[in-house]
């Protein structure tokens, strides 16, 4: 029979309680600080496990408040399936001229399409495939890549560029932005079944588990059982630096460029 798939944040706590040996022992440790560590744990697999984030491209639609604050608020980013996400970083932004079709007949985008691809059953994608590259470098080489800066903690895009000027940015432009987003276990609760996490959570309970013994450390209780929190403290670390060391060689995601 299979071993049952963990699906929610009750079953995991559970299942690391009962990895310590609970019901049979007595875990001596709060349900709050439970909560803690599982907090700890899914932090730490969040920041550095492949499997800990997302590549989403948020798209936005400039408001007249973004161009007050000159700032673009990422508490309410959301990924291609509307659900929110926690944003740990971007790298990139496509700016409005880049993410909206023109309209505009005199626009050179316009009659390149207009003239090259007339017939799309036998022009040429050649010629307009060189024009584009050679636009896209004279815009890098006068314009560049539009700066960006972000910070996880703050959650705001400021974009440096010339807000409500009318002439790089105005409201209902549309800004497309390239982030790493946080994997909530609310919404992929599959989170819950990872190996890792499993383990590096148990082990911070545990860790837990012996310092709240440890000032209790020789007493000997009815029965001659002798309390040895320092035991189960050292274990818990060493196991702990085991799975970071495991986290580092096996599953960190690769080294990226990321604005944080």
């Amino acid at each position: 029979m299979p071993a049952k798939q963990l699906q929610n944040r009750q079953d995991f706590k559970d299942y690391c309680l009962r990895r310590l040996g609970a019901p049979v022992i007595n875990i001596n440790v709060d349900d709050d600080q439970v909560e803690d560590r599982v907090d700890d744990a899914i932090q730490y697999w969040q920041d550095y496990h492949f499997d800990g984030t997302q590549k989403f491209y948020w798209i936005h639609a400039i408001t007249q408040t973004d161009v007050n604050n000159k700032y673009l608020d990422a508490t309410q980013a959301v990924d291609s399936n509307g659900n929110n996400v926690h944003i740990i970083g971007i790298s990139r932004i496509f700016p409005p001229s880049d993410s909206q079709a023109s309209i505009n007949m005199f626009d050179l985008r316009y009659q390149l399409r207009l003239n090259e691809l007339y017939d799309f059953t036998s022009a040429s994608y050649i010629n307009y495939t060189l024009t584009q590259q050679h636009l896209r470098s004279l815009e890098l080489q006068f314009t560049g890549e539009v700066p960006i800066r972000f910070n996880r903690a703050m959650q705001r895009l400021y974009i440096d560029w010339a807000w409500g000027s009318g002439y790089e940015v105005a409201p209902s432009q549309v800004v497309i932005s390239e982030c790493y987003g946080a994997i909530n276990p609310d919404q992929y609760p599959n989170m819950w079944a990872d190996r890792w996490l499993k383990e590096y959570a148990t082990a911070s309970i545990k860790k837990q588990w012996g310092e709240n013994m440890k000032k209790f450390g020789g007493l000997q209780l009815p029965g001659g059982v002798t309390l040895n929190g320092e035991k189960v403290f050292a274990e818990a670390e060493a196991e702990i630096l085991r799975l970071r060391d495991e986290m580092e060689t096996q599953y960190g995601a690769p080294l990226e460029f990321m604005m944080n």
